[in-house]
């Protein structure tokens, strides 16, 4: 697409504006002007955005971005299929937030921009249809996820998912979707059913905080939220459960449909109002629950209520390095290589923390990944609409990820999912772990006695297996 001649020449689609200021948005709910006020074209985010790095296309760089969206408020583009794929085709990674000298924040203009794009064309046919299956029909209701979690679990329990890709039906799924099932793990019992709403500290109670179990996190990955509480209540914190909470809202505002997004903000809201402490263990639905203020930009009284509420939303990780933690005792022999999720390091700023939780415990042996705040094309359910370029980006990453690393520890289960495929496509034996498993792991080592805690740790370094129920 050339650039130039887009701004340059206007749609035949454009939308007037009477006042002259929102140009061919459609009003209400607009990118803030603000966001792109500062932005100088200097280039320095290019280098850090995953799809100009694979394409070298000025349109799908984050400057590129901004000119378009800005062009669209100037009445000099519409709301085209041309402002559309860049817009869509970006990955909502933050990286080019931080290499920003100027604090342009890209993530929420791109987000804006697609509430405009989908009001505006609403998905039909078989797109509609599956998108408001997912993002309204299945993950806003917790006991659906529950039936989709025991499906899952029963598939691959019984056989049938192996016995399936013995005789070919895998290969009717599109590969990526074969890809997912064969890393995605066994579910366990999401915590909000195996635990009850009040979990107690041990020992002396410090104080009361309570978990977003999340939608996936919960469904798919209820071990990591069940490690994430006995790691909590051993350090002297009581964990509620809220039964009310429901999806952060991270994947319908991704995908433009900001109405849902703020409607399940509300709820979470309420469902969260009587705690001091909202702690997260998923980068997405924490950076998501953080920017609940923009959802309600144009609500004075609502936005207040969502900054006081986004005040209190923090991950598990943060909390613990800034209240204290336990050092862990037990030993894990094993090179461990940290990936940072984008919405942790980008769009929360938290880098060193999991880093030194990790670095605390005893025999792993730290090896830092090279450019490990890079994306691996996750992104959400990116990975299922773009797969050629999520592909390509987790090709990229993979460059970087130290071939010795035994584990890779994060924070994101969508980063877990993605990065399991790229070790699937290497062949690696790399297990990828959540960093609370890992500590939850040790401390449990630690509390074992000789016999018991060694044969955990066979001190061989490609022999420990993580698994909760050990």
């Amino acid at each position: 697409m050339d650039l130039a001649r887009s701004a340059e020449t206007p749609s035949p689609d454009a939308l007037p504006c009477a006042d002259g200021k929102l140009g061919n948005y459609l009003s209400g709910d607009v990118p803030d002007e603000n966001k792109w006020a500062d932005c100088v074209h200097c280039g320095l985010c290019l280098e850090a955005c995953p799809t100009y790095l694979e394409t070298g296309h000025e349109h799908q760089s984050p400057r590129g971005r901004v000119h378009l969206i800005k062009a669209v408020a100037e009445g000099k583009i519409g709301l085209n299929e041309s402002f559309m794929d860049p817009v869509f085709t970006c990955l909502d990674c933050r990286a080019c937030e931080t290499a920003c000298p100027s604090n342009v924040q890209v993530g929420g203009l791109i987000e804006e921009a697609r509430g405009q794009v989908r009001r505006a064309h609403p998905l039909k046919g078989w797109k509609g249809w599956v998108s408001r299956f997912f993002l309204h029909g299945v993950f806003p209701h917790p006991g659906r996820l529950e039936m989709l979690g025991k499906g899952l679990r029963l598939l691959k329990r019984s056989g049938l998912s192996s016995f399936a890709r013995r005789i070919g039906l895998m290969k009717l799924l599109p590969s990526q979707l074969e890809e997912m099932e064969r890393v995605t793990p066994i579910p366990g019992l999401p915590v909000r059913k195996k635990l009850p709403e009040v979990v107690p500290a041990r020992g002396k109670r410090k104080e009361r905080v309570a978990l977003l179990t999340g939608c996936v996190m919960d469904a798919v990955f209820g071990d990591v939220n069940e490690a994430t509480v006995r790691v909590l209540t051993r350090n002297g914190y009581e964990v509620h459960i809220p039964r009310s909470q429901t999806c952060c809202g991270a994947l319908h505002v991704h995908a433009g449909d900001r109405e849902a997004g703020r409607e399940l903000a509300l709820r979470n809201m309420e469902a969260f109002s009587d705690a001091d402490h909202v702690l997260v263990n998923a980068a997405g639905c924490g950076c998501a629950m953080q920017e609940y203020p923009e959802l309600f930009r144009e609500d004075p009284a609502l936005r207040q209520k969502a900054e006081a509420f986004a005040e209190k939303v923090m991950d598990v990780s943060r909390f613990l390095t800034r209240y204290g933690f336990e050092r862990p005792k037990g030993e894990i022999r094993a090179r461990a290589s940290y990936h940072d999720a984008c919405h942790l390091a980008h769009g929360q700023g938290v880098r060193e923390e999991p880093r030194w939780i990790l670095r605390s415990i005893p025999g792993l042996e730290w090896v830092e990944m090279a450019n490990a705040d890079r994306c691996c094309g996750s992104a959400g359910i990116y990975n299922l609409t773009h797969p050629e370029m999520a592909g390509a980006v987790l090709r990229r990453k993979m460059e970087d990820v130290p071939e010795d690393a035994e584990l890779i520890p994060m924070g994101n289960p969508g980063c877990m999912l993605q990065m399991s495929v790229g070790v699937l496509r290497e062949g690696r034996r790399s297990k990828v772990v959540h960093t609370m498993e890992l500590l939850d792991r040790s401390y449990r080592i630690g509390d074992r006695e000789g016999k018991e805690a060694s044969s955990c740790s066979d001190g061989k370094s490609g022999g420990w297996i993580l698994s909760s129920g050990n």
